[in-house]
């Protein structure tokens, strides 16, 4: 596999995204007269050569990783247009479905628009979300009840307070509580769990399957469903949950694992995968892991949480990873 063109080319948004365009539909049958205007297009600017191979070697690198993504982003595109008004929905659906070819093409474009507006599954979670964070930046917000919650970057909840009871529900990442005591009970709702709030400070994180829950001060109590018992945590304890079993107390030094909050990110025997998925919510983009083997070695070490580009240098240097960068969105490791 080569690495990613070294050009001093200036390349727009616009010219990538036609770069994409045009690989996809020569991949798909292309007809002669598309082939035509494809070579037009190329022979009109040199800089959509470079877009172009850019593009192969992108495509080359992400085919996997970007079927995968295409089929989540189209999961949540179909959940976002249920919540619409049904004649636009229903328009919109007649749209024909992506083949193969047009839907990791259509992924790589999103990959290179985040933050620009393309992104299904943020838009599901932030359409009932009361507060958000966006990528990069951690937030502090304060309740009705005087309570405050700091969400960590690109994270949202939503908080619904009614009927003697306090909900929030943590829709993406996650959010750290300190509960004002009120008399009426504090629900934290993720991964189909709940935490009940027994005492002032712990961490909610959610999880591809379930949630995490660490206290640092106080007690909470944990239930993975509604038939299962309820565990009571407290101060340096932390508990996993999926929808149908919590893992045993694991005890943790509480202030070292939710120093996020002070702009640094702790790790001790992490698999990369995990320490990569928690960077990029301090990027601007996609970082993409290819090889499971790699995403499965340990690691260990603190990192400053602003600066994510420096923390991959610094584990490539350890752990010896190829590195790729794409359309100064894209990253790719392997």
């Amino acid at each position: 596999m080569k690495a990613l063109p070294d050009s001093a080319l200036m390349i727009t948004p616009e010219q990538h995204q036609a770069a994409l365009s045009w690989l996809s539909r020569l991949h798909d049958q292309p007809s002669a007269a598309d082939q035509a205007r494809f070579k037009r297009w190329l022979h009109a600017d040199p800089a959509h050569v470079e877009a172009y191979a850019q593009a192969q070697v992108v495509w080359e690198m992400s085919e996997a990783p970007a079927v995968r993504l295409a089929v989540e982003e189209a999961v949540a595109l179909e959940t976002l247009l249920s919540a619409m008004d049904a004649p636009v929905a229903e328009k919109r659906r007649s749209v024909p479905r992506w083949g193969a070819a047009l839907a990791m093409a259509a992924c790589l474009v999103m990959m290179v628009g985040v933050g620009l507006g393309w992104q299904p599954k943020r838009w599901v979670d932030d359409v009932g979300a009361d507060f958000v964070s966006p990528p990069g930046e951690v937030r502090t917000v304060t309740l009705a009840d005087q309570s405050q919650v700091t969400l960590d970057a690109d994270s949202a909840i939503a908080v619904h307070f009614s009927k003697g009871e306090r909900h929030v529900q943590v829709r993406r990442g996650a959010a750290f509580f300190q509960v004002t005591h009120t008399g009426e009970p504090f629900v934290v709702e993720g991964g189909r769990g709940e935490t009940r709030v027994l005492g002032t400070q712990f961490e909610v994180r959610l999880l591809p399957e379930g949630a995490q829950v660490t206290v640092l001060s106080g007690r909470v109590g944990v239930k993975a469903g509604a038939d299962l018992p309820q565990q009571i945590l407290t101060a340096g304890q932390r508990v996993r949950y999926d929808a149908i079993r919590t893992t045993a107390l694991q005890a943790v030094d509480s202030e070292h694992q939710l120093a996020w909050r002070q702009g640094w990110l702790n790790y001790y025997r992490t698999p990369l995968a995990d320490v990569i998925d928690d960077l990029s919510r301090y990027y601007p983009g996609r970082i993409v892991v290819l090889n499971d083997e790699l995403g499965a070695r340990k690691v260990s070490g603190s990192f400053p949480s602003k600066d994510p580009v420096a923390v991959l240098a610094a584990l490539k240097s350890v752990v010896g990873f190829e590195q790729y960068e794409a359309f100064g969105r894209v990253i790719v490791i392997r």
